[in-house]
């Protein structure tokens, strides 16, 4: 990722040309953060499938499909842009949640491989392609995350089917004549203990044991990265011992000695290849509380609102000096809300009016959570390239995309 420290220089350069807020991407950092999952299991059929919901991006899509990795889909939209991108169908795995029949029908009709996580919607999967090949996603009765909005295993959470049910997924299955290909589950978001998801591999290990045959186990994602300073980063060292020796325990007793195992990063990938840039335009005081008021509107990050997520937090100085001066603020975006917080209670250099505000490990979940709320504007997204180079790769939207899909519309006045 681009040095914030000394180039500020580059910050400026970007914030100049583009406009705030704005979304930056540093691709060699994405490349090498798909070159650390590629190279986590000395494993021959390990593949890693990059969990798009986090960025999707088309030309971020277009980096990490050259570098090998394949794709997971949330929606017809997601398999819609990443086809776009140039993956195709056998390379795009829907991780479906409750969709409708015509959603589950745009996959089929691709030949995407389709995972439900649910008995009613594997009924519905067999009524639409009867000896069809499909996934069932399980709750492994264990989860882990930073939030509980985001843990998806476990007691509390919609997601998955019960160790309880195997024999009605098994019973399904041959009611419609399905193949199971593989089974999958993911525990939740942003783990930082390798512990954490070795747990969850341990008991979907178990789950498979109860189904002979598979073609893949997908151990789900969820790996974090440090956005504060008192974190330490996920040992990836620990975690592929860890678990190639779960694996090779497996395969001892399986049928299956091709078996594929898969996992599903996505924020590991983006995360700390973007940052957010955003302008000071207001500084004040409140009952003895001082107010830093930017462009940065939780319409453009929501992740500081939702989750309570930290984001380290740079000043760049419009005049190029520095300030030594340190003093409490919260630094607050434009939206009616009194939410509507980026950094709460934050000791950082002392801001002015016309500095620039630099949001670090922006890239996940930033741009694809983002909205029109208060009918703000989403913004532009910007990649540096490997030779240092920039291109924008998402126009900044105007006033006219507010009302575009609005019948008879016609041009804003």
């Amino acid at each position: 990722m681009i040095n914030l420290t000394v180039d500020h220089k580059k910050i400026k350069e970007l914030a100049d040309l583009y406009g705030t807020p704005l979304y930056v991407y540093d691709e060699n950092t994405i490349r090498l953060r798909c070159r650390e999952m590629k190279n986590l299991l000395p494993y021959e059929n390990f593949r890693v499938n990059y969990s798009a919901k986090a960025n999707s991006n088309m030309e971020i899509l277009k980096i990490i499909l050259d570098e090998g990795i394949d794709v997971d889909a949330m929606s017809p939209g997601e398999i819609y842009i990443e086809q776009k991108a140039g993956f195709p169908g056998d390379r795009i795995f829907f991780v479906c949640n409750n969709v409708s029949a015509e959603e589950m029908l745009y996959a089929i009709e691709r030949d995407i491989l389709i995972s439900v996580d649910s008995l009613s919607q594997l009924e519905l999967y067999g009524k639409k392609k009867p000896g069809g090949r499909i996934a069932v996603r399980f709750n492994p009765g264990y989860g882990s995350g930073h939030s509980d909005k985001v843990i998806t295993g476990g007691e509390s959470t919609k997601f998955g089917i019960q160790k309880i049910y195997i024999n009605a997924v098994k019973e399904i299955l041959r009611k419609y004549s399905l193949e199971l290909a593989g089974i999958n589950q993911h525990i939740g978001s942003f783990i930082l203990e390798e512990d954490n998801y070795i747990e969850g591999c341990m008991k979907l290990l178990e789950i498979a044991g109860e189904f002979s045959g598979l073609s893949f186990i997908d151990f789900g994602g969820g790996f974090g990265i440090p956005y504060n300073g008192d974190e330490s980063k996920l040992n990836l060292t620990q975690l592929s011992i860890k678990l190639m020796n779960l694996i090779e325990s497996f395969i001892r007793e399986y049928d299956n000695k091709n078996i594929t195992f898969k996992i599903e990063p996505g924020r590991y990938i983006v995360a700390e290849s973007g940052f957010l840039l955003g302008r000071v335009n207001a500084v004040k005081y409140n009952y003895e509380k001082k107010y830093v008021g930017t462009d940065l509107g939780f319409n453009v990050l929501i992740r500081p609102v939702l989750y309570d997520s930290y984001h380290e937090i740079k000043i760049v100085k419009r005049d190029n000096v520095d300030s030594h001066e340190k003093e409490q603020v919260n630094i607050v975006g434009n939206i009616c809300e009194s939410g509507d917080i980026i950094a709460r209670d934050r000791l950082l250099p002392r801001a002015e009016e016309g500095d620039l505000v630099v949001v670090c490990c922006a890239g996940a979940y930033g741009f694809s959570m983002s909205s029109n709320y208060n009918c703000r504007l989403r913004p532009a997204e910007v990649l540096i390239c490997s030779d240092g180079t920039h291109r924008l790769i998402r126009r900044r939207e105007t006033l006219e995309d507010l009302v575009k899909h609005f019948p008879g519309s016609g041009p804003a006045y």
